[in-house]
């Protein structure tokens, strides 16, 4: 019994290491569908209350509120770093699920074009 470096609160089961919230959601509410991660919606990572986890995308897990990851910061940004707006018009989604500003690409492109 004792904790991971990152705070999960962990158990030996059958000689195992396990970690405690995933034991209590799966006790209390069933299997852990694949392909799923189960996400603390109180934000505390030793909280083991099945009623305070939920199964979700590990991408649902990076951008679910409250969360301090990198991938949420650069989510929640309104604009590129010259200041265009990442709006519908101006935002190309890369196949990786990076934003690129379109205004700035273009310009890129043109400065290209003329060296």
């Amino acid at each position: 019994m004792g904790a991971t470096s990152e705070g999960y609160g962990q158990v030996g089961v059958e000689g195992r290491l396990k970690r405690v919230h995933r034991l209590a959601y799966e006790f209390a509410r069933g299997e852990i569908p694949a392909g799923l991660v189960i996400d603390h919606i109180c934000r505390v990572r030793a909280c083991a209350n099945p009623w305070h986890l939920r199964a979700v995308s590990a991408r649902d897990n990076l951008l679910a509120d409250g969360s301090l990851t990198i991938v949420k910061r650069n989510a929640d940004k309104r604009r590129c770093p010259s200041g265009h707006s990442f709006d519908a018009t101006n935002t190309y989604l890369r196949p990786d699920g990076k934003r690129v500003c379109r205004t700035c690409k273009n310009e890129q492109q043109r400065a290209r074009r003329s060296a």
